[in-house]
Order: structure tokens, then C-alpha cells, then sequence
């Protein structure tokens, strides 16, 4: 085996052959990318061959290949010049031969966290979407919407708990909050749960919309942001405390909640709840607890008042608060600082532009941001863009980080497949090891994607991927797939389109990741079967070698966006 520039892998990211054999100089290269469910390889048959021309031949599906073990790839040289017959068949048995090695790893075993129990006919059955997931020690709980309505909302919050690193879990609905929940409370819907844990009081959180509006044909309003507490680790939780109740023209949306979890930190035990102001231009607003929830500060904007979208609030272990976020019109990551416990709010700083491809199959999706943070307080933030792909024809992920709020890395491509494969990420949902920082950071991110971009809503094929990082992010895994292929009519249809959620969720515990993501199976007439899943005892991480580096973004105008309210 020699190492060989792959100067064929280059033509076909440039011109997304279906595969190539490709002859250039003085040797003939037959590249067979093997690839399924997130094994990578190359396997690449070499001649003597006096030429001086490329041309291509289709052969072997290459949107999902990557170099085998980063950078470079390997080959089998000859001197002899073997008919192209043999050198296929050669190639063809070589691939069936390590299939099953090269595959086998993208089997995981799932379990299923919860489902829907509710009946009522204004929503849809059986759904779970949109999971949130927050860890702290070898507790892990999850949250998501249950009983979707086409229109907005859902019947209840539901949850899922597992206190011993993800080995069991325990599953239930948030008590007195829709006239469906037991006891029932006031609300006719929730929506966009987020879990928090706050280690000063003992007490987990989780913050969501209150939703008003009985009539399924009609679109609700969302006049409270409220929270749930639970301080017996998350094994049951009390009724709704209020955040905010909207006035006037107050409509609101995307909530996030986090606490300062570092005991040394002069604001430990302070929360700290984002949302928009949708009535108001998607005007940002902060709200501040210092006791567990029970009570919540007068609502406060930033000092330029910031219209946004979809923030995720972070503290650094000196209990500054940095909280990443789009504009609101999604055509740019923003970020703003807190470094008084939440007393007020510093002005938006733009980080970057995003370009974002519109996903096929009327999936509803967007280029909402995942945030987490290291031990030593290092920010990072992913999210779903086209600058590295031309024409934007899918979205890669991409990732910056920060270790103040203010001054960011330049945007790099994570790489969960080559450049120009086709592949189409978005919705990731990135966790970070506290326990871990800087360039031994430990990072895993969960995703869904098409394996091919251009394909319709009755031809799509809807996967969740994983892959993960023990440097940083300097370097990556090649992916897993963790589920899938699920066909977009099995998802809750909603007036957005087809519903997985408008983010998904991965957290650490016990050095392991615990993504929670939607798993779809055939409906049975009107009957859907979605719901939440996770591997089975979370998964361990493994050094990765593949990386982006020297990739360069390309000059795409960034697509259209217009806003519209999230919880719809």
C-alpha cells in the first residue's frame, strides 16, 4: 500500500459523478467509494497507463464517500496493464469482502423513551416532536412536544428521565398545564420545551409555551412563557410558574432556558430565560430567576433592542452569559452578553452571515443554531448552511466558537460528508463534555439529513446522523447513522411542513453522548408512530481524523428567508 493525493476525489466532489474512473498521467485510478450508514472508505486499483487525459464513468453511488482515515487514500499498484474488466472485478470482490467490517458499526440499539397517549381529535396521534435534553452528573432528561396540532403546538410536554447515565428511563407528561394534561390545567397547547438544571437549588426546569387557541383551524396565541419545576430529579413535576404574560400586543416564541451551574461563580443559581417578542417584531427578551424558578424578573431587552430568533443562552464558569442567536429574518448569527447575572443586557454583535438551503420535500427545518460550552467556558455553535457547496444545493454543517461573546473563530465545515456529495445536513442538536475543554474538548453532534438533497416529498429519505470530536472539533468521526431511512409522510404534517422538530438534542453523561431524536415508523391509516428514541446506554466516543481543513466557503448569494413564528 502506498498514500496517493486524491486528485480523483476531487472530480468527483467538482462534478458529482455517481463514481469515476479516472485516467490521468501515467497510471489509471478506479475509485470505488464505500460508504453506508457512516463507514467511509475508498478503495482505488491503480495501472501503468501512459495518458493525459480524465474521463469519467459512472459506476458506484459517491455522494456519501470520504477519504479513508482523512487526507489521504490508499492503492493497490500494478505494473502490469490488466484489462478494465478484471480491474472491476477485482474491485467488486475487495468491496463485498469488507462490507460487512466497513458497515457494521452503524447498527445501534435504540430505545424508545415515551409515547403519546393522548386522544384528542384536534391534534394528531400518536406524535412526539422537537426534544430538548439537558444532563448534570448521571442524571439525563428530555423534553418534547406530544400530540402535535397541524397549526400549532401540541396537547402536552412530555418527558423522559433516566438518573443512571441512559441504562432506564422514566417517562411521564408535565402535570395542570393543557385541558388534556391530568390534573388539566388552563392552556389549550404548549409549545418549545427547553430543560434546564439548577444545582444551587436542586431543582430542574423546563420552560415552554403557553398556547391559547381551541380551535384547531385556527392559529393559537402564545400569551405566557412558563416553567416546571421538579426537585426530585426530574422524576416528577409540579404545576406551571409563570415567566411571562403577554400584554398588549405581545406574541411569544422560542423560549430557552439555562442556569449557572459553577459554584464559584458569583452569580451560581441564577436562571436565565430567552424568548422573542413575535408581536413586536421578534423583539429579544431576558427574564432572570435567582431562586429555583419560583419567581422570574421583570422582562428586559438588549441595549440596541435586537429583533431575533432562536437563542440558546450559555454561562461561563465566571458567570458571564453569552446567548448566541439569528436575526430575525435568519440571514445572520448574532450574539449578546450579560455580566451583571442578568442586570442588563449588552447590544447584538453579528458574527456571521448564514446561508442556508432550503430543504426538499417540504420538511419543515431551518438554520437554528445549536449552542454548548466547554469546562473552561469556550462557546461553541453549529448550525445548518450552504457557503461551502456551489449554487447552495444542500447545507453542510458548520461550526464558530467564541471564549468571550464577542470575538468569534471563522466558520468552519464540519465534515460529515465530502464537499459536492449531495448529502443535505440540518436540524443538529451539539453537545459538549463539561468535563472537559479547549483542544481535548469532547463534542457530539446529532443531525438529520437526506442522503441525496434533490429529492421530493414522496421520495426523500429522512436519516439521523452522529458523529463526534475528541479535539475541539479540530478533527471528526466519519458519521453513524442512527435511524432511518423514514419516509417524510410518517411525520406529523404541520402548516410548516413535515414535523421532526425546529431543533433536536444531544448531552453528556458519564463520558458518554445521549442524542434524543425522532424516529418515525408507517403509519396505520390516521395513526402516526412517532416518537422519541436514543441509543441504547448513550454512545462512546472514539478519536476522529477526518477534517475540513483548507476548505474555502464559496461566493453564494444566501437564499430568501422570511421569518415566521416558530411554535406554528
Amino acid at each position: 500500500m502506498r498514500g496517493l493525493r486524491a486528485d480523483c476525489r476531487q472530480h468527483c466532489e467538482r462534478k458529482n459523478q455517481i463514481a469515476s474512473l479516472c485516467f490521468c498521467g501515467r497510471r489509471r485510478k478506479l475509485v470505488f467509494p464505500l460508504t453506508r450508514g457512516g463507514a467511509y472508505g475508498i478503495l482505488i486499483v491503480v495501472l501503468s497507463l501512459k495518458s493525459v487525459s480524465c474521463s469519467f464513468v459512472p459506476f458506484f453511488l459517491c455522494h456519501d464517500y470520504y477519504t479513508l482515515q482523512g487526507g489521504t487514500v490508499g492503492f493497490f499498484l500494478s505494473r502490469s496493464r490488466w484489462p478494465l474488466r478484471a480491474i472491476i472485478a477485482l474491485s467488486l470482490a475487495l468491496l463485498f469482502a469488507l462490507s460487512s467490517t466497513i458497515f457494521a458499526f452503524a447498527n445501534v440499539a435504540l430505545t424508545r423513551l415515551s409515547t403519546d397517549p393522548y386522544t384528542n381529535s384536534t391534534s394528531q396521534h400518536a406524535t412526539e416532536v422537537e426534544p430538548d435534553t439537558y444532563s448534570f452528573g448521571s442524571t439525563i432528561v428530555s423534553a418534547s412536544q406530544v400530540g402535535r396540532f397541524n397549526n400549532g403546538g401540541a396537547s402536552n410536554i412530555g418527558f423522559a428521565t433516566s438518573t443512571n447515565g441512559g441504562a432506564s428511563w422514566t417517562s411521564g407528561f408535565l402535570p395542570g398545564t393543557t385541558t388534556f394534561a391530568s390534573p388539566p390545567g388552563t392552556y389549550d397547547r404548549l409549545s418549545d420545551a427547553s430543560v434546564a438544571y439548577d444545582p444551587k437549588d436542586n431543582v430542574w426546569l423546563i420552560s415552554y409555551l403557553g398556547l391559547v387557541g381551541s380551535n384547531p383551524s385556527v392559529a393559537p396565541t402564545a400569551p405566557a412563557v412558563l416553567v416546571s419545576r421538579s426537585t426530585d430529579g426530574g422524576l416528577t413535576w409540579g404545576n406551571p410558574v409563570q415567566v411571562n404574560s403577554a400584554g398588549g400586543t405581545q406574541n411569544q416564541d422560542k423560549n430557552w432556558t439555562v442556569c449557572d451551574v459553577t459554584s464559584t461563580s458569583p452569580f451560581y443559581g441564577h436562571c436565565y430565560t430567552e424568548w422573542d417578542d413575535n408581536g413586536n417584531g421578534n423583539l429579544v427578551q431576558m427574564s432572570t430567576s435567582s431562586d429555583g424558578g419560583l419567581t422570574w424578573s421583570t422582562r428586559q431587552s438588549t441595549a440596541n433592542n435586537a429583533t431575533v430568533i432562536g437563542g440558546q443562552p450559555l454561562v461561563q464558569p465566571n458567570g458571564t452569559v453569552v446567548v448566541p442567536i439569528e436575526n430575525a429574518n435568519e440571514t445572520s448569527l448574532l450574539a449578546f452578553t450579560s455580566t451583571n447575572g442578568g442586570g442588563s443586557w449588552s447590544s447584538t454583535i453579528t458574527v456571521t452571515s448564514i446561508n442556508h438551503h432550503t430543504d426538499a420535500g417540504s420538511i419543515r427545518s431551518g438554520s437554528l443554531p445549536t449552542a454548548e460550552i466547554d469546562g473552561a467556558g469556550t462557546v461553541y455553535v453549529v448550525w445548518s448552511d450552504c457557503r461551502f457547496e456551489r449554487s447552495c444545493k444542500a447545507n453542510d454543517l458548520v461550526m464558530t466558537t467564541s471564549t468571550n461573546g464577542t470575538s468569534w473563530t471563522a466558520v468552519v465545515r464540519i465534515p460529515a460528508d465530502a464537499r459536492g456529495s449531495g448529502v443535505d445536513h440540518f436540524i443538529p442538536g451539539l453537545a459538549v463534555d463539561k468535563s472537559t475543554s479547549g483542544s481535548t474538548a469532547h463534542l457530539g453532534l446529532a443531525y438529520y439529513y437526506y442522503p441525496v438533497s434533490s429529492c421530493s416529498s414522496s421520495t426523500c429519505q429522512l436519516d439521523v446522523g452522529f458523529l463526534s470530536s475528541t479535539n475541539g472539533g479540530s478533527t471528526w468521526t466519519a458519521k453513524t447513522q442512527l435511524a432511518g431511512p423514514m419516509t417524510l409522510t410518517w411525520l406529523a404534517n404541520t402548516s410548516q411542513g413535515f414535523m421532526v422538530g425546529d431543533y433536536i438534542s444531544t448531552s453528556f453523561a458519564n463520558g458518554a453522548a445521549h442524542p434524543v431524536f425522532v424516529v418515525a415508523n408507517p403509519n396505520s391509516g390516521s395513526v402516526f408512530d412517532e416518537a422519541m428514541y436514543s441509543p441504547s446506554s448513550g454512545l462512546a466516543l472514539v478519536a476522529g481524523i477526518n477534517s475540513s481543513k483548507g476548505d474555502k466557503a464559496i461566493a453564494n448569494a444566501p437564499p430568501s428567508t422570511s421569518h415566521a413564528k416558530r411554535y406554528q
